[in-house]
């Protein structure tokens, strides 16, 4: 009786140590395997053995981790208040490195990014920060990307989510940005009558240097004139015109009197 409940007892005790011996890890986990306390190798995924008590395995996920950065205070270059927040797209590429090098890594590379987000908006103006996010992303990008590799950490990408400002610089842009369009409009208008006047002046120039031309303007003009309903025409004649009959009048009594003296 003695011999069977003993056997019994050392059956369920390998049973029980095989179960804890044997450990499954999905395709996108590995296990860290430490050997005594100290580091032996990186497994997985698939099934693997653990054996208790000497060996101790820490599950690591390769999955696209999401952090939320939260909110924060930032003095921009040129002295404006704002709250920043953000999101770090990042992901471990190396367990060891992420089991060995740091307690929390994940937390570590929030707090890195808050420090982060801080000193590379706090070194451009406002007006940068939105017009131009989508380089100070890749500026903060790159940052944590290069100081996280040392856990083994890859940061893919950081957005900036939103930016808010006080309703006194909300204000303040509203009327900044107001008087850009106006001084564009007056700008566009003043380019328009020079080129108006440019173009102006070349068509006198053409019409002073030919008469005909400028007789059929005249004529032109007389034909839309003639297209409305008015009962009063009121048409300039040309000053050309006016002086030929001028001299033909004059020419005439001097002729009249030749003739009538008998002389050529």
């Amino acid at each position: 009786m003695e011999i069977a409940t003993t056997t019994l007892f050392i059956v369920v005790l390998v049973l029980i140590i095989l179960a804890s011996a044997i450990k499954v890890l999905d395709e996108y986990e590995r296990g860290v395997i430490f050997f005594l306390g100290r580091f032996q190798a990186v497994k997985g995924p698939g099934l693997i053995i653990v054996i208790p008590i000497i060996q101790r395995m820490v599950k690591v996920d390769l999955r696209l981790i999401v952090i939320d950065v939260p909110g924060q205070d930032v003095i921009s270059r040129d002295n404006v208040s704002v709250k920043v927040n953000a999101v770090v797209y990042c992901r471990i590429i190396d367990p060891e490195r992420a089991v060995i090098q740091v307690a929390n890594v994940f937390e570590a590379t929030s707090q890195l990014a808050q420090t982060t987000l801080r000193s590379v908006l706090g070194r451009h103006e406002l007006d940068e920060m939105l017009a131009e996010r989508d380089k100070l992303n890749d500026d903060i990008q790159a940052i944590l990307d290069k100081q996280t590799d040392a856990w083994g950490i890859k940061v893919t990408n950081v957005e900036l989510k939103h930016v808010d400002l006080d309703e006194r610089m909300i204000r303040s842009i509203a009327a900044q940005a107001e008087a850009e369009r106006s001084r564009r409009a007056k700008v566009i208008h003043a380019e328009g009558e020079r080129q108006a006047s440019s173009v102006l002046a070349e068509a006198a120039g053409i019409l002073a240097s030919e008469k005909s031309a400028l007789q059929l303007r005249y004529l032109q003009t007389l034909t839309e004139i003639a297209k409305d309903r008015t009962n009063t025409i009121v048409f300039p004649v040309p000053l050309d015109l006016i002086d030929e009959l001028l001299k033909g009048r004059v020419g005439a009594p001097a002729l009249t009197a030749s003739r009538d003296t008998g002389q050529p």
